[in-house]
């Protein structure tokens, strides 16, 4: 195609014509944010998928949220993310889980509508300024004088960029496995990407294989779900965003539970011998906490059952997701064998479950803004980094996103500490340890979850993203609002007194030893059996909360506060000590080699890693507390 010059000159039109600030790989939960993310930032960005109408597709289960993930939605949501938002107005079901133990295990989780979280994460998207689409294959990369200076297409097509963040989840080279039949694709229905691997390993990238997998989805109108255990969502749903331009549930769909047998067991051992996982033909390791019914069953031969949770994809769909079967065993010994799970006597498959394995790039070759330590201005985030899940790519993809835009605007990085946020401490266990296997988030991976709760991520980050530009104004003063209230409330339990008449027909109710002087309502309240809900019959009580107007968030977060501030104190100070560290900084390219007293693992890991504090080091697999004080004696601490 030529466009109209003067006489004897032709000259062609090229479709891209003005080089982008960050050109975004992939539209799946990691890519979305980054390119929401840089775009918000004022980068003109450009978002480049294989196919627009799966933009950040819920691939696996249709749900998010869970143990440590519903927090860093929350965390996401706080950072002016989008996750949380697209996770309320789509919604089915909400839940609270781990209510029954202290709040930093509580962890929101949503069940979605698969389609309406894919199409109300486009609509955001294509609201957003800055931001430009293309669907294509990125087949690989422009790179000069180990910097990034853009991508190319399978159409031959190169676009230019100051930044590239890769986001190619399960994509990169994918094999699909269904018994002993496999054949390339990034997801069921989807094509494989193929060239960016190998340009990478030419650019002296280390890469590896990983493997996921999904389990069957069936016609619901083919279930007894009276053989089964009803699973509702909470009475009183919650919802992950801070913002109120989103909504509580009015309705839910339930979910349902029901288990696997020995029968169910036997007639899948009928298949291993054409299970791509035991007969040799998978390689790679699979997720540890999220294994195959195959897995489960060879693992733990010990247990005669497993539980499965069959959960809804849609309000508008008879299509439901097999929970806790995630399988590649042939469709023929799937099929067989959930026939034989109670209620699921005459079930009807919408597609069996498969295995995937795919290229990953061990997450020790990034610095913890995510950007290579070989090439300048890329960027990688989500399952190419060697994690699962949903919230993880998302966030990776945020950090991803907010950096190339700080860099390509020579501003300060941004990076999260382990005791600001869980998204610092999944960033930094990529990078510091690596991993073998399919990372997962857990609320045991967080030193200070006592200060990671879910219901304080506003508190925690609000305030960093604002400074950012991405948290609004409006944000910020619900923000403020929201303290303001919280730290009003607290001081009121302080100073104010309860008569004995008033309050102890309340601690009797709740078997609570009796006063016998009038005292302070805060030290009523820190003992463990009393609630809000017992504070609240109290007039006093109840004529602050109207007067003030105090909505659920400043509720919740005042009874933590008051029940919890021995702990949340203590993990503050173990806080600072680990500050001390992280602000002993090591130099650029420091060269551990001389350091003879230091072990050879160390040196060798250490040289590798180049973590860019002490407190980083010492988290270094292999790294030793003698290792430490050497380094700290070298640099005169």
């Amino acid at each position: 195609m030529y466009e109209n010059v003067p006489r004897g000159t032709k000259r062609k039109i090229t479709m891209f014509t003005d080089k982008y600030d960050v050109i975004v790989v992939g539209a799946g939960h990691a890519g979305s944010e980054a390119a929401a993310a840089s775009a918000n930032m004022g980068q003109k960005t450009l978002l480049i998928t294989m196919n627009l109408q799966n933009i950040a597709q819920m691939s696996c289960n249709p749900a998010m949220g869970g143990i440590a993930k519903g927090q860093i939605l929350r965390e996401i949501d706080a950072l002016g993310g989008y996750s949380g938002m697209v996770s309320d107005t789509s919604a089915i079901q909400f839940k609270m889980l781990n209510k029954s133990k202290g709040p930093a295990m509580w962890s929101p989780r949503v069940q979605s509508d698969r389609m309406l979280f894919s199409e109300h994460w486009r609509d955001r998207l294509e609201q957003t300024e800055n931001l430009d689409f293309y669907q294509e294959m990125v087949s690989g990369i422009l790179v000069e004088n180990h910097k990034i200076i853009g991508v190319k297409t399978s159409l031959g097509l190169k676009i230019y960029a100051k930044s590239v963040v890769l986001t190619n989840g399960t994509f990169l080279n994918g094999l699909i496995h269904i018994g002993d039949k496999n054949f390339g694709g990034g997801r069921a229905g989807e094509r494989a990407s193929t060239g960016i691997t190998a340009e990478l390993i030419d650019l002296g990238f280390e890469a590896g294989r990983m493997k996921t997998g999904t389990p069957p989805r069936v016609d619901g109108r083919s279930l007894d779900f009276s053989k089964m255990t009803e699973q509702p969502g909470d009475e009183q749903p919650g919802k992950f965003s801070y913002l109120d331009s989103t909504q509580k549930l009015s309705k839910q769909r339930s979910c349902w539970m029901t288990y696997t047998s020995p029968k169910v067991h036997d007639l899948l051992r009928e298949g291993f011998d054409r299970s791509p996982m035991f007969n040799g033909r998978i390689q790679s390791i699979g997720p540890r906490y999220c294994p195959s019914i195959e897995d489960k069953i060879d693992r733990f031969a010990d247990k005669d059952r497993h539980q499965m949770f069959i959960e809804p994809e849609g309000w508008k769909t008879v299509e439901f997701y097999v929970n806790g079967f995630s399988t590649s065993l042939p469709e023929d010994v799937q099929f067989k064998a959930l026939k034989s799970v109670a209620g699921f006597e005459n079930v009807k498959f919408f597609r069996p479950g498969y295995a995937i394995e795919y290229d990953y790039f061990p997450p020790t070759q990034l610095k913890h803004t995510l950007e290579t330590k070989l090439v300048k201005g890329l960027y990688f985030a989500g399952q190419i980094n060697g994690t699962t899940g949903y919230e993880e790519a998302a966030s990776q993809g945020l950090m991803a996103g907010i950096n190339a835009a700080l860099k390509n605007q020579e501003k300060e990085e941004f990076i999260l500490s382990r005791s600001e946020a869980y998204i610092g401490v999944l960033i930094d266990d990529l990078i510091t340890k690596g991993t073998e296997e399919p990372y997962r988030m857990f609320t045991s991976r967080a030193e200070y979850r006592t200060l990671l709760r879910q219901d304080n991520a506003d508190i925690r980050l609000t305030e960093k993203s604002h400074d950012l530009g991405l948290a609004t104004d409006e944000r910020m003063q619900r923000l403020e609002e929201k303290q303001s209230k919280t730290k009003a409330f607290v001081e009121f339990f302080k100073n104010t007194s309860v008569t004995t008449t008033e309050i102890n027909p309340v601690l009797e109710a709740k078997s609570s030893a009796k006063v016998n002087q009038q005292g302070k309502l805060f030290k009523i309240f820190a003992r463990p059996n009393m609630d809000m809900g017992d504070m609240l019959q109290l007039q006093s009580v109840k004529e602050f909360v109207k007067e003030h107007k105090v909505d659920e968030e400043v509720l919740e977060q005042v009874e933590v506060q008051i029940k919890y501030a021995g702990y949340i104190e203590k993990e503050k100070q173990n806080a600072d000590k680990l500050h001390r560290l992280e602000n002993v900084k090591i130099p650029m390219n420091f060269d551990y080699s001389q350091l003879k007293s230091m072990s050879f693992e160390a040196r060798e890991k250490l040289g590798k890693i180049q973590p860019r504090t002490v407190s980083q080091a010492s988290r270094v697999s292999g790294v030793n507390p003698s290792d430490i004080s050497v380094l700290l004696v070298h640099m005169g601490r």
